[in-house]
């Protein structure tokens, strides 16, 4: 897995100060994304341990909320295989951080285990070691720049443990 960027301190890519990491690789091409250049999979510099180490210890200081992961696209099949580590490693040493993921893909392709584009043996785990989801593509006839966290009005802010335990999709009261 490569990724594009690692703003530490960050404060737009959800609540409080967080780390925000940009991976590689997305297959979506939504128009007027943001952050293009992250669609090639080889973008960016390749994560390794000492990256991993970095936004671990990013983490620790009190003062931050947690760990946001966008792109590109995290879940690509391919860059679950990476992400699932990461967010076990946080889960053990840095529990209380929270874990925002921003997803072109929906709660329900993901949570669909007949839906090979996005789902792995990694999804569940993946999803389950998450607070938040931002999920959908961006649309640009539905871009709305008044929005808490995210870019167009189809995208949905989903409390992920409460949707586990309920059984259903719960929207986080982020979603204004």
């Amino acid at each position: 897995m490569y990724y594009g960027q690692i703003y530490f301190d960050d404060v737009a890519n959800g609540p409080g100060i967080r780390t925000s990491f940009f991976v590689s690789g997305c297959t979506h091409r939504c128009k007027g994304c943001f952050n293009e250049e992250t669609w090639d999979f080889k973008y960016g510099t390749e994560y390794d341990k000492a990256t991993e180490d970095r936004i671990v210890e990013s983490l620790k200081p009190t003062y931050v909320a947690g760990l946001t992961i966008l792109g590109g696209e995290p879940m690509e099949p391919s860059n679950q295989k990476e992400i699932r580590p990461l967010l076990e490693r946080i889960k053990a040493e840095v529990p209380r951080a929270n874990i925002w993921i921003y997803t072109g893909y929906t709660f329900e392709e993901l949570t669909d285990k007949n839906n090979k584009r996005c789902h792995t043996a990694d999804t569940e785990a993946i999803l389950r070691m998450t607070d938040v989801l931002v999920d959908g593509e961006f649309v640009l006839d539905k871009k709305d720049i008044s929005l808490n966290f995210r870019g167009s009005s189809n995208q949905r802010i989903i409390d992920v443990p409460a949707s586990f335990s309920k059984g259903g999709l719960v929207l986080s009261p982020l979603n204004g």
